[in-house]
């Protein structure tokens, strides 16, 4: 696999590590603090463009495939994950599905919108009841005249809070199993749409998630995201792709605590000098280097096949599965790098090892990673 990155990229890449730098870091403990993203940086972010990274140029946006994406958002990992996961969410699979499923008429319709940052988006699949197992959705579409009327309840909805338009999956046909789901465009003021308040999370400050119920929700009929009946393929294509950029925005936050640490071992001293020559200190930094560099390579990888067209249900789950746990290595071992300095509020590396256990949960837990990888297995062979 060549990993060469063309110049336009590699000058995005670039463009997106300086403002990451510049604009991103000075903000990171504000972010925190407040639990939201600042609005001068949203509008810093809009006047980027990333807000339409996956959208075609043709409706405002910048047309980015995975592997073009997979380097931004590893760029966008370095910094606070509450930041980057309202951009990725918004870009990744709260637009996928719109930008692949859509009609001509819903793309002019709500794409430009998006692009522009004018309109958050968000993609809604998970119900109490209904998480790693899809197929248990229970929420329904009824079709009455020009309405789907939908009732349900969905939860853990990453931008939930502060969207305007969702991807969402209910059943339209609960006799036909997975063929029986299909997929809806839903904007925040359609009549039965409710928010719950923000949840309360362990980390990502900055990005909310929220339950979201359908009472009766109205719907209008051309709000329908592609066929009926193919909602639940819908999703795996969304999840999928989301997959394989999540694992990018791990490696960014693994190559920013591995900086962090390599730093730190140069700058502390114990028993007359710095810890980075105490060879189990060493070793550490050594375990970090190689998990980031093989996560690096397995991103890519699967980041460069999805954009050839190729079939990568097995290798999204393979780079969701091998990354994330990795980021998980890597976040603890910065911890301890750092020793008690790392326990302590407002250490970076604190903060990311908090951000960290999340990615081996949502769009897919580790343990469904593994299910889809061995299933692609006993397919192939």
């Amino acid at each position: 696999m060549d990993f060469n990155i063309p110049q336009d990229l590699a000058d995005l890449r670039q463009a997106i590590s300086e403002f990451v730098e510049r604009e991103c870091f000075p903000r990171e403990q504000q972010i925190e603090a407040e639990d939201r993203v600042p609005e001068d940086l949203m509008e810093l972010t809009r006047q980027m463009g990333l807000f339409g990274l996956s959208v075609p140029e043709e409706y405002g946006g910048v047309g980015l495939g995975v592997f073009g994406r997979a380097l931004v958002y590893e760029q966008l990992g370095r910094t606070s994950h509450g930041f980057a996961t309202v951009i990725t969410a918004h870009t990744g699979i709260g637009t996928t599905g719109i930008v692949e499923m859509a009609t001509d008429e819903q793309k002019r319709r709500y794409l430009p919108d998006m692009a522009a940052g004018r309109r958050l988006a968000a993609f809604s699949l998970t119900e109490p009841d209904a998480g790693s197992d899809a197929t248990a959705i229970r929420t329904r579409a009824e079709r009455k005249g020009d309405r789907w009327i939908l009732n349900g309840q969905k939860c853990f909805v990453t931008n939930g809070p502060d969207a305007d338009i969702f991807t969402l999956i209910a059943v339209t046909d609960p006799t036909r199993g997975t063929r029986g789901m299909s997929a809806f465009i839903l904007e925040a003021d359609f009549s039965g749409f409710r928010k719950a308040p923000a949840d309360e999370k362990m980390g990502l400050r900055g990005s909310h998630t929220c339950t979201l119920y359908l009472d009766d929700c109205e719907v209008p009929a051309e709000n329908l995201l592609g066929p009926e009946g193919q909602g639940y393929v819908t999703a795996l294509k969304i999840l999928t792709k989301g997959r394989a950029t999540m694992a990018a925005r791990s490696v960014g936050a693994m190559e920013r605590i591995l900086e962090l640490s390599v730093r730190h071992a140069k700058e502390r001293k114990t028993m007359g000098k710095p810890i980075g020559e105490h060879q189990l200190v060493q070793a550490m930094l050594a375990e970090m280097a190689t998990d980031l560099a093989a996560s690096r390579a397995l991103t890519y990888q699967t980041a460069c096949m999805a954009d050839q067209g190729q079939k990568v249900l097995k290798e999204a789950g393979m780079a969701k599965l091998f990354v994330t746990e990795a980021l998980a290595r890597v976040a603890d071992r910065g911890v301890q790098v750092h020793g008690g300095m790392g326990y302590l509020k407002p250490s970076e590396v604190e903060r990311f090892y908090r951000d960290a256990r999340i990615t081996r949960i949502y769009e897919g837990t580790s343990e469904i990673q593994k299910l889809i990888i061995a299933n692609q297995l006993l397919a192939e062979y």
